[in-house]
């Protein structure tokens, strides 16, 4: 930009902190289109379809739903205007493109970008077919229309290498355009320019549309400029480089830099001044041709970089009399449209791009993801009140637009879209990034404010010139000042005596000659007199010219001096300007490096923000698995608690009951023993016979159990829990009944030889009795214990949940005292004895699931089952 616009446009806005809700400043979202382009084959599948002037409808494709399961989502989008396959060129500019213009002329700042796919007709939309120009010519003719008659003369304005622009005196420019004029190669006047016929077709517009309030008080110029953003790289495209058929100079990549009002522009971009459509255009196609496009599966000619076609337009106004332009660079108003063409968003596993087209297409992706990052974070802090940085930098496409973002102008996007099944996915993520676009707004721009000379001078000032050159066309030329000479010298000649008669008609006459002798002595003393006044008013003019030639020397001495002091000034800042040009360039070197290492640092803070929350979610898994563990093993250490404490239950119960067992013992031996001592010895023990010998065994076997064992026993029987309960006591046919004592006893019980369903439903417990014979040849009998459930399908199942284990054992493998009274028993009598009479016995204890009450008790039982 150029200094006219420190006091035109502010300094560019930063992002508030405050709220979306607080900010004050007037604001207008981004402005979103969309355009179909046709199919390129008749039948071929569709997979976008136009609902309304604002919607469009894409849904996948029938091969789509195979391969994503089923899934079949038909997904609406809006924009701010849609346009259909059968709209003209010049309906989407009046639209989209004309108010852009208008705004250009009145010093505003657009920016109009077209996004889509490889193939959507991103290229045919801004540049155009022949017979059909696009949005680029429109904006070129529309722009000369306006300002056509108000042009400036070349060289007029003159840019500078810093964004700015000059004003020139005419005779500057007079010089500059003879220059031009003297080149090798002369220009072709603009009128007599011969239109390449291969875009004449693109350029031939018949609308003629002009912008309407145009500044008729200033004068206009317009330069035209047009780079490439090629993998990351800027390429002047307008650059002339000399052609070296032994040693060809590649093109040199530029630098962005931010001029005094913080807008970005391109060092060393050729600016080109242009005074006609054609001229511009044929700048534009000799840029075009340089442009980088390449062959790939999916574009005939697919665009491998982005373009940008910058258009800046310079006004100033006239003087007061309105036929010069005003020298003050503060009065400069500098304006520019840039129309960006960017390369297409593709995938390379179907363009089936290898080497070089590749990293193109690496590096296309990358900077349309910076754009939609930067889109993101603008939004986000728009929305939500954040201040998070914009990454402009992470791409030379986003550096060099970001002051249009900041609030430097308008924004509008045309959204082109490919409705071909085939690129379903890449046009549903570029519909997703344009709806997130709509919600980011710009600081809408402010006006120009005005100047305070008179409106209309360009035209009273020409009105006045032609009323002129028609008076002197009329007097056949310039006559006044002819007329004005003559009459001053009748009026000297009227001062002197006329000359009286000077006929001689008769020789006598002596009149004549003295009136004629007298007349003219008059005239001479007149003559004198006049001569002497005119010598006193040369020697007064003389005495005026020296003093004032002396006041001029003096006044040169002074002015010299003056200059003098201003030639060390300037010198002085001359010296200073350089030492500041070093150390600006000093300053940009470090601002490179700091750039540089500022990356490297964003870079690794990523890296490093990525690993902290990979740390961050490993931790916080570890954290979660040694809280699952500390369960896990809490569960264990209380099951382990209950488990033992019940195995020491068992054991105390145990070891009491081998307590009371023992004590009974010896208590039965000193029974025994006192009978032996108290027996009379005098007396002989006579034989017994056999009969009386069993009679008295048979005595001795039923004699009384301990006592302290039968209440532990009892303590734990559970048939007096199920007594108020229904059973169904299930003994098949072939069970032998036992003699044993103690017999399973179960009341209110409905005895069956098979289960049946009428039976289970009568009935809320369920006892089946099992015999087999053991390994040491007795009969073992089981009772298999059930609780019997209702069934959703009203039926019964019986859940088994305990076994008991009834066990009678023979005592034919032990011997026995032929008699009682025996005078020598052996020291172990008592103990036989009572060996026999506990071997004799039949014991049939029940027991719960798991516990056990030592030796002498036979348990056998299984775990109680879970419901499944």
């Amino acid at each position: 930009m150029n200094d006219s616009q420190q006091w035109i446009r502010t300094k560019t806005p930063r992002k508030p902190v405050l709220k979306k809700s607080s900010n004050t400043s007037l604001k207008d979202p981004v402005g979103v289109y969309c355009r179909v382009r046709p199919l390129s084959v008749q039948d071929q599948e569709c997979c976008i379809e136009v609902i309304s002037e604002t919607t469009v409808q894409i849904h996948p494709p029938d091969g789509y739903r195979i391969f994503r399961n089923g899934e079949y989502r038909e997904t609406q989008y809006t924009f701010k205007e849609v346009f259909g396959t059968l709209v003209t060129q010049k309906v989407l500019f009046d639209v989209v493109a004309r108010p852009l213009v208008e705004d250009l002329i009145h010093g505003k700042n657009g920016l109009l970008f077209t996004y889509g796919v490889t193939g959507s007709g991103k290229t045919h939309t801004m540049t155009g077919s022949p017979g059909d120009g696009g949005l680029l010519p429109r904006c070129l003719d529309m722009i000369f229309n306006s300002i056509g008659p108000f042009q400036a003369k070349r060289f007029v304005f003159k840019v500078d290498d810093k964004n700015g622009v000059d004003v020139q005196c005419e005779v500057d420019a007079l010089l500059e355009r003879q220059k031009r004029d003297a080149m090798p190669i002369p220009k072709t006047p603009s009128g007599k320019r011969q239109i390449d016929p291969e875009f004449a077709d693109m350029i031939s517009v018949r609308d003629h549309c002009k912008a309407e309030e145009v500044e008729e008080d200033s004068v206009y110029s317009v330069f035209v400029s047009y780079i490439e953003i090629y993998n990351n790289y800027i390429y002047d495209l307008l650059e002339e480089i000399p052609f070296d058929p032994i040693k060809p100079k590649p093109p040199q990549s530029k630098v962005l830099r931010e001029d005094q009002n913080h807008n970005m522009y391109v060092i060393g971009c050729t600016e080109v001044e242009v005074k006609s459509t054609e001229e511009a255009f044929e700048v534009f196609w000799r840029g075009q041709k340089k442009r980088r496009i390449a062959n790939t599966q999916l574009n005939r000619e697919s665009s491998r970089s982005h373009s940008v076609f910058m258009i800046k337009l310079a006004q100033a106004p006239l003087d007061a009399d309105g036929d010069n332009v005003l020298q003050e660079r503060e009065q400069i108003t500098l304006s520019q449209l840039s129309l960006v063409d960017l390369a297409g968003s593709e995938r390379t596993n179907r363009t089936k791009a290898e080497g070089n087209r590749l990293r193109e297409a690496g590096n296309i992706n990358q900077s349309l993801m910076t754009l939609r990052t930067c889109i993101e974070v603008l939004r986000e802090n728009q929305m939500y009140g954040t201040n998070k940085m914009v990454p402009y930098r992470d791409s030379k496409l986003t550096h060099l637009f970001k002051n249009y973002f900041d609030g430097e102008g308008k924004v509008r996007m045309i959204v082109c879209v490919n409705p071909k099944a085939e690129d379903y996915e890449e046009s549903l993520q570029v519909m997703r990034f344009a709806e997130m676009t709509q919600e980011v707004e710009v600081a809408r721009p402010v006006d120009k404010p005005l100047f305070g000379l008179t409106p209309g001078r360009r035209f009273r000032n020409q009105a006045f010139k032609d009323e002129l050159s028609r008076k002197l066309e009329i007097r056949g030329g310039p006559i006044s000042g002819e007329t004005q000479e003559q009459s001053v010298a009748e009026m000297l000649l009227q001062n002197f005596p006329p000359l009286p008669s000077c006929e001689l008609l008769d020789v006598n006459d002596d009149q004549t000659l003295p009136r004629l002798i007298e007349v003219l002595e008059k005239r001479h003393r007149m003559r004198q007199m006049l001569s002497e006044e005119f010598t006193k008013n040369v020697l007064a003019f003389k005495t005026m010219l020296q003093e004032f030639d002396s006041s001029i020397v003096s006044k040169e001495n002074y002015a010299q001096g003056k200059l003098t002091e201003k030639e060390k000034i300037i010198a002085g800042q001359k010296m200073e300007i350089e030492r500041l040009e070093k150390k600006t360039k000093t300053l940009e070197y470090k601002i490179e490096i700091l750039e540089k290492t500022t990356t490297i640092y964003e870079e690794d803070k990523r890296n490093l923000q990525q690993e902290l929350e990979s740390k961050s979610q490993k931790l916080q898994r570890q954290a979660s698995d040694k809280r699952r563990l500390e369960a896990r093993l809490q569960g264990m250490v209380t099951e382990t608690t209950m488990k033992w404490e019940k195995e020491c239950e068992r054991r105390v119960a145990a070891k009491q009951l081998e307590m009371q067992n023992k004590l009974w013992v010896k208590d039965e031996k000193l029974k025994q023993l006192k009978a032996i001592v108290t027996e009379p010895k005098n007396e002989k023990p006579e034989r017994p016979s056999r009969e009386k010998d069993r009679e008295k065994a048979f005595q001795r076997s039923v004699s009384p159990p301990p006592a302290p064992t039968a209440p532990p026993v009892r303590l734990r029987h559970r048939r007096s829990r199920s007594a108020g309960e229904r059973w169904v006591d299930h003994k098949p046919p072939s069970n032998v009944p036992t003699e044993t004592v103690m017999q399973p006893h179960v009341p209110h019980a409905i005895t069956v030889a098979a289960a049946n369903e009428k039976a289970l439903a009568k009935c809320d417990k369920y006892m089946l009795t099992h015999q087999e014979l053991a390994s040491d040849g007795e009969i073992e009998t089981k009772l298999i214990k059930g609780d019997v459930y209702r069934t959703r399908g009203g039926g019964q199942a019986v859940q088994f949940t305990d076994i008991e284990t009834l066990k009678q054992e023979s005592p034919t493998g032990r011997k026995r005292r032929s008699s009682p009274s025996s005078p020598t028993p052996p020291e172990d009598a008592a103990e036989s004895e009572w060996t026999d009479v506990e071997t004799r016995c039949s014991v049939a204890v029940e027991m719960r699931a798991g516990s056990s009450l030592g030796p002498g008790y036979q348990h056998h039982a299984q775990p109680k089952r879970r419901k499944p």
